[in-house]
């Protein structure tokens, strides 16, 4: 693991076709959103993946250039690249068409990924004199783990290069029986490599397992938490807590807009309304702790106009998201693109939970200090 790249064309969709084949589990990533989903089905020049979000959502959240797919590949994790093109309908499902990446590349440079928030796990090992020994599992990688025994060890009972069997029961359909040869010892921590190598069916179920697992420590380091449930992971999505330093800007002239915002948003920092206009803009300050909401009620030409003057200054100084009411989605996001904004979404009727998902890292990325070395290991 860390120099799996797929260049070669072929050897990537060859890739895809086996994922496909299984319905392996992927995620989908831009710079502030994540969704889960799953493969579809492999065409000419697209794969397809189940649709976990809304059309509305998926067209807000998926036009991103830097779209990224992620996914367990035997041993390792591979991403790459992506567009999205629109969506289709495979083994009778509404899909997310997806355009085939140039590249696959590993997507962790550090060796086999060991996850180290393993819960209590059990683990039953033999030393070479087939005594059975009692621990707990302290991490554990597709190659092989990291045992804490029970029990003290007595005097070279446990050495490196010792050949031992294994037993750990990750959960009911992962439970790996197999032989190993240790690695390291120290007092009763005991590391093992799987030998041989962990094989299908096995290997898809642990590899899947440890991505998901890696994912979550992922989300911990960006302080971007989410407890998924199901492929979307929408209704169980855990919004941060506030911060008192950061707030919602709401640039318009509708107070009914700020009401309900504030009843949808009431999870994420205090909202508040200023007017569209030049001063309202520049009495925020040099640098204030803000995300602007500018509000596109109409995409008539002058309204258009009057937009990009507003906006402008704002373009590398603060984020701002625009978002649409009574118009339509394809041009806001044009419009978006235009004025460098740093999202824009289309406000329904029923808006789902990735507005505030979006907001919430988008809150994250611009406005918070990154997690230091300690806040990123996840211990």
């Amino acid at each position: 693991m860390g120099e799996n790249h797929i260049r070669n064309p072929e050897a990537v969709r060859d890739a895809l076709k086996q994922v496909c084949a299984r319905g392996e589990l992927l995620i989908l990533v831009t710079p502030f959103v994540r969704f889960e989903s799953s493969f579809l089905r492999l065409d000419g020049d697209s794969f397809q993946v189940s649709a976990s979000m809304n059309r509305d959502d998926a067209l807000n959240a998926l036009r991103s250039s830097q779209l990224m797919v992620r996914f367990p590949y035997g041993f390792t994790f591979l991403e790459g690249s992506i567009d999205f093109l629109g969506f289709g309908v495979a083994k009778g499902r509404t899909s997310l068409r997806l355009s085939i990446p140039a590249t696959l590349d590993d997507s962790d440079h550090r060796g086999s990924y060991r996850v180290e928030r393993v819960g209590r796990v059990p683990v039953t090992f033999s030393t070479r004199k087939y005594d059975l020994h009692v621990g707990n599992l302290v991490n554990l990688s597709t190659t092989g783990a990291r045992i804490y025994s029970q029990k003290e060890f007595e005097f070279d009972e446990v050495q490196v290069e010792d050949a031992i069997a294994v037993t750990i029961p990750v959960e009911p359909d992962i439970h790996i029986n197999t032989k190993g040869i240790v690695r390291y010892v120290h007092g009763r921590s005991v590391g093992v490599e799987f030998r041989p190598k962990v094989e299908d069916p096995l290997l898809q179920g642990l590899t899947r397992w440890i991505f998901r697992k890696r994912e979550e420590d992922y989300q911990r380091a960006m302080h971007l938490i989410q407890d998924d449930e199901g492929p979307g992971g929408g209704a169980g999505a855990r919004i941060p807590t506030k911060s008192v330093e950061d707030e919602l800007i709401l640039v318009s002239l509708v107070p009914a807009l700020e009401d309900r915002l504030r009843e949808l948003l009431k999870d994420l920092p205090p909202l508040r309304r200023i007017p569209p206009g030049a001063q309202a803009i520049k009495d925020l300050g040099p640098a204030p702790k803000c995300l602007l909401l500018v509000h596109v009620p109409s995409l008539a030409m002058e309204d258009r106009k009057r937009l990009r003057l507003l906006v402008e200054p704002l373009v590398g100084r603060l984020p701002f998201v625009l978002v649409g009411t009574d118009v339509e989605n394809a041009p806001l996001l044009e419009l978006g693109k235009e004025l460098k904004a740093t999202a824009s979404y289309l406000l329904g009727a029923n808006p789902g939970i990735f507005f505030t998902r979006l907001l919430q890292g988008i809150l994250r990325k611009h406005l918070e200090a990154p997690a230091t070395p300690e806040e990123g290991k996840g211990g």
